[in-house]
């Protein structure tokens, strides 16, 4: 559901790991090993972490563990009953994994469901109705999740408006931009907050992913300024909660960041009226399908891995923007692939 820029990234794809946390209280000269949380609980000086169960050994003694993850998983999906939301659950489902789908409109999410259903088999999608800016929607989604499937390893909040307008900020109404805003902003962070509650509770912890948009970079965007603003906030959003997760020493829950780029969705198309907008749609742009072909290995790789890393998985890198953009003015390539520019 996220509009993309038309701009070329700068940067590659990234990994960064946040330092480890140190045991403080380990007495002088004496090691152990495994997590530090772990080190400090063997060494009879640590405190239970919050969400983090100790969980007893036959020797007597408590370590905290966190269950391994493996396939399949469960995934919750926000804005799932179409475009890029919708593409993702499919692909989770095709990879043998149980998927939570959501959106506003009830007539949709009962749709998708029963398409999926006869698609991927009756036990493994289930869908309901949320408005993520509505805590008690969110809360009741939760519920929903933990009815259905009992966990969530994976949390992915997709949702997000542009209030299908592309015009000047001047020109925007004030329904638009808390449209916008309440979508993009409170509603993620609403997700992100109940996402964190539910999985640092859970045996094998979670990982969530917040989808980036337009703007996320810094660069301007003109005529969905609000837009950007918005998914610029994404970023931050997920460093802080990246860093709140090891200030409280919550280890069994991750937050990382999404890029799908440019996806063909009726979002994005709604914008293709000028001729900058409709060059970089046909030269940078890919539908739905491809983008979730390529996201979804590398979402259920961070997992698979045991890794509690956080990572920003990008599907528009800026080595393929700039070959695509060198093909255009070299060859002529995807010249009106999606919109005619003449």
């Amino acid at each position: 559901m996220a509009a993309t820029a038309v701009h070329v990234p700068l940067r590659a794809s990234s990994q960064v790991g946040l330092a480890p946390l140190r045991a403080p209280c380990s007495p002088p000269g004496v090691r152990f090993p495994g997590r530090p949380a772990r080190r400090r609980l063997a060494a009879g000086c640590g405190r239970q972490l919050g969400g983090i169960r100790a969980e007893a050994l036959s020797g007597g003694g408590g370590v905290a563990r966190r269950e391994a993850m493996v396939p399949p998983y469960n995934i919750l999906i926000t804005g799932s009953t179409k475009g890029i939301g919708y593409a993702l659950a499919k692909e989770f489902l095709k990879a043998g994994d149980n998927v939570i789908i959501c959106s506003r409109s009830a007539e949709r999410v009962e749709s998708v469901v029963t398409d999926l259903k006869k698609e991927f088999g009756e036990q493994h999608v289930w869908g309901i109705v949320c408005d993520v800016r509505e805590g008690k929607d969110v809360k009741a989604l939760v519920d929903f999740a933990r009815d259905k499937i009992k966990y969530i390893d994976i949390w992915i909040n997709n949702a997000g408006s542009n209030a299908y307008s592309f015009k000047p900020l001047v020109e925007t109404s004030d329904e638009a931009l808390m449209e916008v805003i309440t979508t993009n902003t409170l509603g993620l962070m609403i997700c992100c907050r109940e996402a964190i509650n539910m999985m640092r509770n859970q045996p094998r912890g979670g990982h969530i992913f917040n989808i980036d948009g337009a703007g996320s970079d810094g660069r301007p965007t003109p005529r969905f300024a609000a837009y950007g603003a918005t998914k610029r906030s994404v970023v931050h959003l997920t460093k802080s909660l990246q860093a709140e997760l090891q200030m409280n020493e919550v280890n069994n829950v991750m937050v990382h960041n999404l890029s799908p780029g440019m996806v063909t969705t009726d979002l994005l198309m709604s914008g293709a009226t000028t001729k900058q907008a409709k060059f970089f749609i046909n030269i940078l742009a890919e539908p739905p399908n491809v983008v979730a072909d390529y996201l979804v290995p590398n979402i259920r790789a961070i997992p698979t891995n045991q890794s509690m890393k956080p990572t920003y998985i990008r599907f528009l890198t800026g080595l393929k923007a700039y070959s695509r953009i060198f093909s255009r003015i070299a060859f002529g390539a995807r010249r009106n692939k999606y919109v005619a520019e003449d």
